[in-house]
């Protein structure tokens, strides 16, 4: 296992102000700074999610530079939404700017001066995140494909009506074309955008974490028909390379291993790169035994087919949820005096896994390490995990007692006494039956959806949480209410096996009945909201019993009576996942020392890091005389020619910040109304560059509720 010994300097705190020691290393390759008289381009847009294909966060742009950036001012605002959160990188193309609302409605704005120009309203009420569009254009049509819920839109960017010839008047459900589960209310929602090849539009889905949950199939539509041109199971069918890492029959009862953080492409070579998640249930994996491809999974796909060309897994037999949490950044790097076209994906765990994209082969060594056993009935865990060795992990892996906060002796001392009451303090520590076992990075990373920026000459620039979480499993039980066994199986993850959440991400349902009605419960449970997926297949008898249990009307005389509900769709595992809880300090606080957020520069010719600094901060205890601390964040980077990096991410402090890409010095900030957890991006219209972000409040109840895009330029 790795030791925090390993880490060395990465990871040492000096103090809540932290840098690490010689980060600096001027001259970052391929950057330089040009003058505010350099040559701009007249109109540069933001054309793919995350800036291109590749999803290298990028943009060739040099007018805003390190010596100027302090000028930046805002210069529109557009409001979104009285609440909910936005997640969306915008496109710009041809001087439009295309957007969400909260409630996914879609918006065309002026890029320039950020005046709607029309809205396209769906019908359907949507507090999901949608965090992007995809863009097709063959020189003399265009079409704009929005993802709301489970379904994809061709709309015209003229004058956003959807386009009738495309699938069933202008749309497609994604429910379709997955085989025995179409239409049987599973979750499958779009968080990400699709790809666009040639005349392919390639998507992925969201699903549910519990059973059931819908198969993750990779699909590929006809952009001008939306008619499904091919397939790839990411649950192996009998026949198929893989299928001998799952029990026999799993294909037809196994779920998820889903692409919902987005993909890379490699247009040139027709590559598709996509990510995948794990499989449900993701704590207890006894009904798959396995190494369970291809879940956790880097797939390299022919684009124009979807054959398989090769793969990685970077997780076996996941029982942490431990998704591939962002797209993949392609690029190319200098190794050993060799040109190399790579692939890096970035992980929860804190790896980088740096792979040639054709090949599939590591550019940087790649161990299979052993970690600890399951002690849990049934549970079969893989002796073995892939460790990447270079670069040095971003997030710290390790919990120890010399780490623990010390932000006050009263907080050491309760923070000491939970930690030793806990299991695990290392990486891949299996879950524990009756006793919270210790995630370090915690659920949500390491890396997130957010994702990674890249310059030409191979730097990739990438924010991280370093904070930890907990979680545990506890045994099912046989005398559950219809309604309590409904909830164990799909709300116990997230709210906990008592209903007290872990505010403010995992609201707590006790006495939910006297806050909301029950129409309004089955209004979030059918169509989810913010982190929470929506659960359609939730209706009839089961509904009812949930709504009951929820509001304390349900009828509970026939004790067991759940395991005769549990035959009708619900998950029977014998364990269940306690519930994701974060590992805090009385006052809210990780219960680690700083830093609990960071931005890192790693040279990916060498594998070396050239600068790491702390993301983020608290307001409150920056008056108590503790800055620089980092904080949890979401949303990623964008690194420009002009050779700065801009990143809101940040929940609490609600900043946009610009870096200088060769130092990592901060250069200048900008206060938002609300989080802008969301990644920007940078366009020029006129011979002006822009920078925009979506912000909102959702991350952050506590904090001004509502939700806007913000735009940026110099005088």
């Amino acid at each position: 296992m790795q030791r925090t010994s390993r880490l060395g300097i990465l990871f040492a705190v000096a103090s809540v102000g932290f840098l690490l020691a010689g980060f600096l290393l001027l001259g970052l390759p391929g950057l330089h700074t040009v003058s505010a008289a350099g040559t701009t381009q007249k109109q540069v847009g933001w054309i793919a999610y995350n800036g291109g294909k590749d999803n290298a966060h990028y943009s060739p742009l040099t007018q805003i530079t390190p010596e100027n950036v302090s000028q930046l001012k805002q210069v529109w605002r557009f409001d979104a939404g009285a609440s909910g959160g936005l997640q969306t990188n915008p496109l710009v193309v041809d001087g439009t700017l295309y957007a969400y609302t909260t409630a996914l409605q879609v918006v065309a704005l002026n890029a320039a001066t950020g005046e709607k120009q029309w809205s396209f309203d769906s019908g359907i009420t949507a507090p999901q995140p949608s965090r992007g569009f995809s863009w097709w254009s063959d020189g003399r049509k265009k079409r704009l494909y929005a993802f709301i819920m489970n379904y994809v839109y061709a709309l015209n960017p003229e004058d956003g009506k959807p386009i009738p010839s495309f699938g069933e008047q202008g749309r497609i459900d994604l429910r379709k074309d997955l085989g025995v589960e179409e239409f049987q209310g599973l979750p499958v929602v779009a968080t990400a955008p699709g790809v666009i090849f040639h005349n392919l539009l390639i998507v992925g889905f969201r699903t549910a974490e519990t059973k059931p949950a819908a198969r993750g199939d990779i699909r590929a539509y006809d952009v001008k028909t939306g008619k499904l041109q091919w397939s790839f199971h990411t649950i192996p069918h009998p026949g198929e390379s893989g299928y001998e890492t799952w029990p026999a029959g799993a294909w037809q009862k196994a779920g998820a291993a889903n692409n919902w953080s987005g993909m890379a492409l490699d247009e040139k070579r027709g590559i598709v790169y996509v990510p995948t998640g794990s499989a449900a249930s993701d704590f207890y994996g006894a009904d798959r035994a396995g190494k369970n491809l291809y879940a956790n999974t880097l797939l390299a796909l022919d684009a124009a087919t979807g054959k398989l060309l090769w793969h990685f897994q970077g997780v076996h037999h996941d029982i942490w949820d431990r998704d591939f949490p962002s797209p993949p950044t392609l690029l190319t790097v200098v190794h050993e005096g060799k040109k190399i076209d790579a692939i890096a994906q970035p992980t929860k765990q804190g790896f980088l896994f740096v792979l040639d994209r054709v090949t599939g082969k590591p550019v940087f060594p790649i161990e299979e390490r052993r970690f600890p056993t399951s002690d849990v009935e049934g549970e079969t865990t893989s002796p073995t995990q892939p460790v990447s060795t270079m670069p040095a992990p971003y997030a710290r892996q390790e919990l120890t007692e010399s780490i623990l906060s010390t932000r006050t002796p009263a907080v050491h001392e309760q923070v000491l006494k939970e930690f030793r009451a806990m299991k695990g303090a290392g990486l891949f520590v299996p879950m524990s039956l009756n006793k919270q076992t210790i995630v370090f990075p915690g659920f949500d990373g390491g890396a997130e959806w957010g994702g990674s920026a890249v310059t030409p000459a191979g730097v990739l620039i990438l924010n991280a949480n370093d904070i930890p979480w907990t979680g545990g499993l506890t045994k099912a039980k046989a005398d559950a209410s219809p309604g309590e066994t409904v909830y164990q199986s799909q709300c116990a993850f997230c709210h906990g096996k008592e209903r007290k959440g872990d505010p403010p991400e995992f609201p707590s349902l006790v006495d939910i009945g006297g806050r909301l009605s029950e129409r309004e419960i089955e209004q979030r449970i059918h169509g989810g909201s913010g982190r929470m997926p929506s659960f359609p297949g939730l209706t009839g008898e089961r509904l009812r019993a949930l709504l009951g249990y929820l509001t304390g009307t349900e009828d509970t005389k026939s004790p067991g009576a759940g395991r005769e509900l549990a035959s009708k769709g619900v998950d029977e595992a014998p364990y269940q996942f306690t519930g994701y809880r974060k590992f805090q300090d009385k006052d809210g606080y990780p219960a680690v020392q700083p830093p609990w957020g960071t931005l890192n520069a790693i040279d990916l010719n060498t594998g070396k890091y050239l600068w790491r600094v702390p993301l983020g901060e608290y307001p409150e205890l920056v008056k108590q005389g503790m800055p620089n601390t980092g904080s949890e964040g979401y949303g990623g980077p964008v690194v420009t020619a002009g050779g700065v990096v801009f990143i809101g991410a940040t929940i609490y402090d609600r900043k946009l910040r610009a870096f200088d890409a060769r130092t990592g010095k901060l250069l200048w900030s900008a206060e938002l109304p609300y989080a802008g957890t969301a990644t920007p991006a940078t366009y020029s219209v006129n011979g002006k560059q822009y920078v925009v972000i979506a912000a909102s409040g959702a991350r952050d109840k506590s904090g001004p509720q509502g939700a806007a895009y913000i735009a940026f330029a110099l005088p």
